[in-house]
Order: structure tokens, then C-alpha cells, then sequence
């Protein structure tokens, strides 16, 4: 058997965190059976599906690696195969005509809650003809529900769950209109797409019985189910917009990357020992179901800042180098190749500190600016009389200095040896020079990336004489 799993979100809004790791989980599963992962868009729901959300989820899935093996499948274009299956349990005797309005539907429900009974459809069209009064009138398709023993799911993660037949009623598979329900669809396409295991959250596990009606009355095997904990908010309340970013783009936007995030969502609710940090090709190699907890997950997002900075700093800086001059463009600002160099130079340092791709932009701005850097009012106040004029000083020190990084190092040090001062009181104040920050990459790495002309300019800047060193 060829493992084929599936990831069918719904295109009604942006791609949730929980959506990510459940494509996340059936990638991997695939993956560690040498087997395929698909995915499905479920956009039958025609008033709430936009094409905008179906290219975000796309877009979401491509950021994060999670592209399917084969090209989505669009539920709203099976319609027809889903109304023929319908029939073809109808024509079986598996299911049947139901003519009711939806008006004495509503009648049932009222009657059922004043009666205290449970709201489910009665069945009075399971075991009746229709008559000439039914003639030419609308009707739905009802499956014929199991009306003893119980239905038994062994799930993957959750173990054996049951329910008993008398809690389920007669579902409708096709409406009136002719068009199919979610949860007929939904087993029709797994069906035809010959998946093995159904891998989603456990809020779908209810409609798993419902489905198992459907599979059983076709006489199709059943896939294996394996039912995965949904995602909260660090206060074990549903995870929403006040903890914190909940789509991927958002996490994209924020500087995460995707290795991290998958590495992130992968430990959440999923262990293997004490590993946290997991390769793409690790986690491919050892994941199993067996490994996911049954309590749900709560999001930490200080955890997930933590792992994002170690696969920033281990990242490489060539990889790092287009996001980067991205987020520092404006305006659709292209730079030249001395300041890409210039940056190019800087990113290893500046990735020691950043725990994110938006802070690595922002602390490399310095690099890529013309002229004086902008300085924050804690950093301008370093720079005293003082401090400027032994800038003044250092600059014309430093404007016979050959430029390279071992030199410069040198060279700094001497002249506060010869000054009879710390080294660090020269380089506060250079720092705040160079880059407009009291932090900063190594100075004599900052010093020799910019260049003696653009050092020396930003030096004297700082210290009040205009953009000549000499």
C-alpha cells in the first residue's frame, strides 16, 4: 500500500498556525513512508470561498516547503461525482427521498427541544414511498443510518473512540438543490484521491462517524484516521488574534523563517525525546503519529522567537541576504553593489544578535544608508564635546590606517594606548558614529566593511566638521 495523505483547508480566510502544522504533520507522514501528500481545496462553500484566500494558503504552504506532490484538487469542480455516489446509494436502497420544507425541518427541531429530546432528524421519510402528491417536489437524499450496535474508529492518536448507531441520524448527503454536503464530499474525494490516512484536527472527530457511514454503505475501505489536538492560546483559551500573529503570513511578515516555524510547530504537541531542534530531513526521518499527544497545544510565541533565533544565526548569510534587502528597500529602492557588499560583510555579525529577519534589517539599515546614519536619542547623547572631538581626532588617526580588519583592530588599540584611555571609550562613540547605535558588529569589522571613505565621512559627521576627513 502506497501511504497517500491530504491536507484540505477551506479558502475562507488566511492559513491558520493549526492548518500549517496539521499540513505539516501529513507531509511528514508521507514523507517518512515514502508514500505522496496532496492537497485539496474545499470551496464548496461558495458565499465564503474567495480566490484571494485560495492563493494565500498556496502562497503559505510554498513559504513553508509544504507544496503538495500533485496539483490541488478543487472540490467545487466534483460536484457532479458527488451527486452521482448520492444517487447511486439512493438507487442501492442505502438511502432515500426526503421531501421535507425547511420550514417543518425547523418545526422537528422546535418540537424535539421542547420534548427535551436530542434535535435530530426523525426519519419519517426513511421507510415511505412518495406519493402522487410528491410529484415534481424538491428533495434531499438521506443516508440511511446504522440503527443498532455502534460505530468503531481505532484512531491513530486518539486510540479505539465509539459511538453508539443510535446517536446518529439520517445525514443528508445531497441537498434539495442538487448540491452535495460537506461531509459526503469530503468522503467521495479521499475515496477518489485513494487516500490512506486521514490526518486533521480533532475537532472533526464527531464527523468521522458520519463518514464512516458513508465508506461503509459504498462498501470502501476506510482510511486510517488519526485525530490531532488543536492549538490554544498560552491561557488554554481558543488560539485568536489577542495572543499573538495566527497565519503564516503573519509569521512571515514578522521575520520568522520557515524551517523555524516548522521546527516550532512540529514540537508542538509532537515529541521525539529530548530533541527540540529538528531538521526537515530529521523530522521526514523519524516522525510517527504514535508520537503526538492526545492534550491540546498551547502557542508559545517567546518559545517560537527562541528557535527562530538559532536557525537565524546558523542560517547562511548568502540565503538571508534577498530577504533582507527587501525589508530595508523602500519605495522599491534598488542598492548598488558596494552597499550589498558592505552588507554582505556585516550579515554574519549582525546574525549573532537577531532573533528575526525584521531585526536583522533593522540592524543592518546603517549599512546600506548614504551618508550619517539616524540616531535614537539614547545613542545621540553619547556623543559629548568630548566624544566629538576625540572623534575629530581618531579621524584623521585613522585616515593614514591601511584598511583591513586585522589593521584596524591595531591600530584602535594603539591610539588609546597612546591617549592613555580604554578602548572602549573610543569605541562607544565610534559606534554610535558608524551606525547610529551603541550596537553594533565588532567596530573593526563595521570600520573595514563601510570603507575608509564612508567610515571617515560618517566619523567626522558625528563629530560636528562636515564630510571631508582631510
Amino acid at each position: 500500500m502506497t501511504v497517500r495523505t491530504r491536507f484540505a483547508p477551506s479558502p475562507t480566510g488566511f492559513l491558520h498556525i493549526g492548518g500549517a502544522r496539521t499540513a505539516l504533520f501529513n507531509a511528514l507522514f508521507a514523507r517518512r513512508h515514502g508514500g505522496a501528500y496532496l492537497l485539496r481545496i474545499e470551496d464548496t462553500d461558495k458565499n465564503r470561498s474567495t480566490q484571494e484566500a485560495v492563493d494565500q494558503i498556496l502562497e503559505s504552504l510554498a513559504w513553508l516547503g509544504l507544496s503538495p506532490d500533485e496539483p490541488p484538487v478543487l472540490q467545487s469542480q466534483r460536484e457532479a461525482r458527488h451527486a452521482e455516489v448520492a444517487r447511486d446509494l439512493l438507487a442501492q436502497g442505502k438511502a432515500y427521498r426526503a421531501y421535507e420544507t425547511p420550514e417543518e425541518l425547523v418545526a422537528m427541531r422546535e418540537r424535539a427541544v421542547a420534548e427535551k429530546r436530542p434535535s435530530r432528524y426523525e426519519g419519517f421519510w426513511r421507510d415511505r414511498e412518495a406519493g402522487a402528491e410528491q410529484a415534481g417536489k424538491p428533495f434531499a437524499i438521506r443516508l440511511k443510518a446504522p440503527r443498532d450496535g455502534e460505530t468503531v474508529v481505532e484512531d491513530e492518536v486518539q486510540g479505539t473512540v465509539r459511538v453508539g448507531n443510535t446517536e446518529l441520524d439520517d445525514m443528508i448527503i445531497l441537498r434539495s438543490d442538487g448540491t452535495p454536503t460537506y461531509l459526503h464530499a469530503v468522503v467521495v474525494d479521499d475515496h477518489d484521491m485513494a487516500i490512506t490516512h486521514v490526518i486533521r484536527g480533532d475537532d472533526h472527530l464527531t464527523n468521522t462517524f458520519r463518514q464512516c457511514m458513508v465508506y461503509d454503505a459504498m462498501g470502501w475501505h476506510r482510511p486510517r484516521f488519526g485525530h490531532i489536538p488543536l492549538i490554544h492560546g498560552v491561557d488554554g483559551a481558543k488560539l485568536s488574534k489577542r495572543h499573538g500573529a495566527v497565519s503564516v503570513l503573519e509569521l512571515r511578515e514578522q521575520g520568522m523563517l520557515p524551517d523555524a516555524v516548522c521546527n516550532y510547530l512540529l514540537r508542538l504537541g509532537w515529541g521525539h525525546g529530548d530533541e527540540e531542534i529538528i531538521s526537515r530531513e530529521r523530522a521526514e526521518a523519524i516522525f510517527d503519529l504514535g508520537d503526538v499527544g492526545r492534550a491540546a497545544s498551547r502557542m508559545d510565541y517567546t518559545k517560537l522567537a527562541h528557535v527562530n533565533g538559532v536557525y537565524l544565526r546558523a542560517a547562511d548569510p548568502e540565503a538571508l541576504l534577498p530577504d533582507v534587502l527587501k525589508r530595508l528597500a523602500k519605495d522599491g529602492e534598488l542598492f548598488g553593489t558596494e552597499k550589498i557588499a558592505t552588507l554582505k560583510a556585516l550579515l554574519p555579525a549582525l546574525q549573532e544578535r537577531a532573533k528575526n529577519l525584521v531585526e536583522l534589517a533593522d540592524s543592518a539599515a546603517f549599512a546600506v544608508t548614504d551618508g550619517a546614519p539616524e540616531m535614537d536619542e539614547k545613542s545621540a547623547a553619547l556623543l559629548t564635546p568630548e566624544a566629538q572631538a576625540r572623534l575629530a581626532d581618531l579621524a584623521q588617526f585613522l585616515s593614514t590606517a591601511p584598511w583591513e580588519r586585522s589593521d584596524l583592530e591595531h591600530w584602535l588599540r594603539d591610539y588609546a594606548d597612546v591617549k592613555g584611555i580604554k578602548l572602549k571609550d573610543v569605541a562607544q562613540p565610534l559606534r554610535v558614529a558608524l551606525t547610529g547605535s551603541s550596537m553594533s558588529p565588532p567596530i573593526d569589522l563595521t570600520l573595514y566593511a563601510l570603507g575608509r571613505d564612508e567610515a571617515l565621512a560618517r566619523i567626522l559627521a558625528a563629530a560636528g566638521e562636515g564630510l571631508s576627513p582631510l
